[in-house]
């Protein structure tokens, strides 16, 4: 398995407050609440799992978490402040990842990371080619991407892993389309991410081998999802 790159390690400044916070949320879809007066803090070098079945809300309190859906109750902070009044911070220590891999088809591997879809981050082409060399694409930064399969696609955002310089990561379902290799891959990338002082709230269907990790229950949604 590849060593991680060197940039990947680089510490964080400390902090002794919560990088992230939510103070009695609430999050409803159509006319159906998914939960109600939730409460969570993530602190520096903590990872959070959210655990539900399908429909109790994960990816949606991820999406509230990111600031990409506004809560139906409740506030979001991020180091202490509401989002709205400290969303470009936010937003420039953020790196999400949805559930489905954010690749463009027509475009090749080191094109997609050239220009990631949030359009903040620029990235060099040796920085590219060693992420892709770290997540088993080697060889495949020249192809276009609609010539790849489910899990080459999926590697090719998981490169964003080591490519940001994001505090926070909000990850859903990571090991989607990941075989065994891939997944040790992606915990190796949180825990060093934790231990740099990096926080990570994600979903997973899957056990996740991450030191100290924490879990969230939805409560709501179909248990068999």
């Amino acid at each position: 398995m590849p060593d991680l790159p060197p940039f990947s390690v680089q510490e964080f400044p400390a902090l002794h407050s919560p990088l992230l916070a939510l103070n009695d949320v609430s999050c409803e879809r159509g006319n159906r609440r998914l939960f109600c007066q939730l409460s969570v803090q993530l602190m520096a070098g903590q990872a959070l799992q959210i655990n539900g079945g399908n429909g109790a809300g994960k990816t949606s309190l991820l999406r509230i978490a990111a600031g990409l859906l506004a809560p139906a109750a409740g506030a979001v902070c991020y180091l202490g402040e509401p989002l709205a009044d400290n969303s470009y911070n936010h937003r420039s220590q953020l790196l999400f990842l949805g559930h489905q891999a954010a690749v463009k088809g027509s475009l090749t591997a080191l094109e997609n990371l050239r220009y990631p879809v949030d359009g903040r981050h620029r990235f060099s082409t040796e920085a590219i080619f060693q992420a892709l060399a770290a997540v088993g694409l080697a060889g495949f930064e020249d192809l276009p991407c609609r010539t790849f399969s489910a899990g080459q696609r999926r590697r090719v955002a998981l490169a964003l892993l080591i490519l940001s310089d994001a505090r926070l990561w909000l990850l859903d379902e990571p090991f989607t389309a990941i075989d065994r290799t891939g997944v040790e891959l992606i915990e190796r990338l949180m825990a060093a991410h934790l231990q740099r002082g990096g926080a990570i709230m994600l979903t997973s269907h899957q056990p996740v081998a991450l030191p100290g990790l924490l879990a969230l229950e939805l409560s709501g949604g179909d248990s068999h999802g």
